[in-house]
C-alpha cells in the first residue's frame, strides 16, 4: 500500500486545527458585525444586498446577457455608494476596533466608583418619570463628543439626583437640552445633539428620543431619556433604543455598561432576571 498517497489525501492534525481556527475567526468576525448592525437600518440594507446577490447568481446561471450587464453596472454603483450609506456603522465598527472592544465580550468603562453616579441618575429618572418631566442625560465613555458639547452651558459639578431634577424643571433655562456627564461629573447642560434619521424608529418618538439615539449612532455614549408625554424611561446605546424601563432595570442596564469589576456571571444573571420579568 502506498502510504505516501494516503498522507496527501488525509490532512495532518495541524492542518485541521489551523482550518478550524481560520473558520472560527471568520465566523466570530461576521457574528460581531451582525450584532453591530442588528436593529439598525443597515440590517435591512444588508438583507437587500443578499437578495440582489442571489438574483445575480441566478441570472449568471441562466446566462441572461442584458440583465447580467445591468447588474454589473449596479454593483459598480453600489461599491461607490455603500461606504456612504453605511457610514455610521463603519464609524462605530472602527471605533470599537480602536478601543479593543470589538473582540471583547465584556463592555467596561474606565470610570471609577460609578455606582454612586448610576444611583443618582436612576433616582433622578424615577422622580422625573413620576412627574412626567422630559429629560435627556448623556453619559460619555471613550469617544469624545466635544463638537456637540460646545452648544451647552458649563457646569462641572458632581452628579446628584437633586441637581439633575432641577436642571430639567419645566421653563428653566436648560431644561430643553441634554445634560452631558463625563468622568463622574456633569460637564454641560442644555446641549443640542444630532437627531437620528433612522426610518425604523417609532414615528411617535419626539426630538428628545431621536437626539438620544442620534448621539449613540456617532459615539459610544449612553443616553437616558424620560418622555415628557408618558413619563416612560428609555435607554439608548449603539444606535438602539430600549423603552419602558423602571428605575431598577435602568440601574441594571447602566451598571452592566459602566460599572468596573462586574464579571460576566453577574451580567448574565441580571440579563436573565430582566428577560424573566419581561416575559412574566
Amino acid at each position: 500500500m502506498d502510504f505516501s498517497l494516503l498522507s496527501g489525501v488525509i490532512a495532518s492534525p495541524w492542518d485541521i486545527i489551523r482550518t478550524l481556527i481560520d473558520i472560527s475567526i471568520v465566523a466570530y468576525v461576521f457574528y460581531r458585525i451582525l450584532r453591530l448592525i442588528s436593529g439598525t437600518r443597515a440590517e435591512q440594507l444588508l438583507k437587500g444586498l443578499v437578495l440582489l446577490l442571489g438574483f445575480s447568481v441566478i441570472i449568471s446561471y441562466l446566462n441572461l446577457t442584458m440583465v447580467k450587464w445591468l447588474m454589473e453596472k449596479l454593483w459598480i454603483i453600489f461599491a461607490i455608494t455603500l461606504p456612504i450609506v453605511f457610514q455610521p456603522e463603519l464609524r462605530r465598527l472602527l471605533e470599537q476596533i480602536g478601543r479593543g472592544s470589538f473582540f471583547s465580550t465584556r463592555k467596561m468603562s474606565t470610570l471609577q466608583n460609578s455606582d454612586i453616579m448610576i444611583r443618582h441618575i436612576s433616582d433622578a429618572a424615577a422622580v422625573l418619570s413620576r412627574n412626567r418631566v422630559g429629560a435627556l442625560i448623556i453619559i460619555t465613555r471613550e469617544t469624545g463628543i466635544g463638537e456637540y458639547m460646545e452648544s451647552g452651558t458649563d457646569l462641572d459639578s458632581l452628579v446628584s439626583a437633586a441637581l439633575l431634577i432641577n436642571i430639567f424643571v419645566p421653563n428653566s433655562p436648560l431644561h430643553d437640552g441634554a445634560v452631558v456627564i463625563s468622568s463622574l461629573r456633569i460637564e454641560k447642560a442644555g446641549c443640542f445633539l444630532p437627531l437620528s434619521d433612522n426610518p425604523y424608529l417609532d414615528p411617535e418618538l419626539g426630538t428628545r428620543h431621536r437626539a438620544g439615539v442620534g448621539i449613540t449612532e456617532v459615539s459610544d455614549a449612553i443616553a437616558v431619556i424620560v418622555s415628557e408625554e408618558t413619563g416612560a424611561i428609555s435607554i439608548a446605546k449603539e444606535g438602539k433604543l430600549q423603552r419602558h424601563l423602571d428605575d431598577r432595570s435602568l440601574r441594571d442596564n447602566l451598571t452592566e455598561e459602566l460599572a468596573v469589576g462586574v464579571d460576566w456571571r453577574t451580567n448574565l444573571k441580571r440579563r436573565w432576571f430582566r428577560e424573566a420579568e419581561s416575559e412574566g
